[in-house]
């Protein structure tokens, strides 16, 4: 399995809506490299980036195996638990309903 993350923010990427905008979905993967690339070229094309600048995406996005990308890649953020206060740390492509910081974790 693999995924499209933005490098800045290691963000896993969905697919481009309508408008051209790529946006964040923790549930995007694709089963083959060969997969991954032809979704990068479809997020430059709905972006205009190959307009601009054909190499703009290779920098801005990457493609990483999911174990890899989970282990070596992914940042962490710092967040609160809603029900003790207590501090912790959480991979930033976290669910908000798999996050003990958010009420939907807690209503279930």
């Amino acid at each position: 399995m693999y995924y499209i993350y933005e490098q800045s923010s290691t963000y896993i990427m969905g697919k481009p809506d309508r408008n051209g905008v790529t946006h964040p979905d923790h549930r995007q993967s694709y089963k083959t490299m060969a997969a991954a690339k032809a979704a990068l070229t479809r997020i430059a094309k709905a972006e205009g980036l190959l307009k601009t600048d054909p190499n703009y995406a290779e920098y801005r996005y990457a493609i990483a195996e999911a174990d890899y990308f989970h282990k070596s890649i992914e940042k962490s953020r710092k967040s609160q638990n809603m029900m003790s206060g207590k501090w912790f740390n959480e991979p930033v492509n976290t669910p908000a309903y798999m996050s003990p910081a958010r009420e939907s974790y807690w209503s279930m």
